[in-house]
């Protein structure tokens, strides 16, 4: 489904979270960044992770690495969080879903009171009392 622009910055803000992978510890880290050093093993090609929420954290790691000649690469993830299959469901729209429920509940709240308009009618009553006596036999 096509995600609109408050599902969009709910995941920029709320889901997503960038992972800058780097062969070595830069001069300076931002404020909030998380960095991690990666376990040597066989075949990994970097040895730092910096996990950033920010978007202007990221920009300033990024410039700050490419000023350096520093080997970088980089990744958006999704953040491992307890809120994020409410706010980012897999190929849904909340924002959607929203106005669907929203539709609904006025459908729904309409068709209560028209069926409490037809109750109240007592001709009605009256119709459907008959109706039962002949069903009943």
């Amino acid at each position: 489904m096509q995600l609109t622009r408050l599902d969009r910055w709910l995941r920029e803000r709320y889901v997503y979270e960038t992972h800058i992978y780097t062969l070595r510890m830069p001069d300076h880290i931002p404020v909030g960044t998380i960095a991690e050093e990666l376990p040597e093993a066989p075949g990994r090609r970097f040895r730092h992770r910096f996990i950033l929420r920010s978007e202007s954290a990221v920009n300033e790691l990024v410039a700050h690495l490419r000023d350096a000649n520093q080997m970088f690469t980089t990744r958006v993830v999704d953040r491992e969080e307890w809120y994020v299959p409410f706010i980012a469901p897999q190929g849904k729209s909340v924002t959607w879903w929203f106005v669907w429920f929203a539709i609904s509940l006025v459908g729904a709240y309409g068709l209560l009171q028209l069926a409490r308009m037809a109750w109240a009618n007592p001709n009605l009553q009256k119709n459907l009392s008959e109706a039962l006596e002949i069903l009943k036999g």
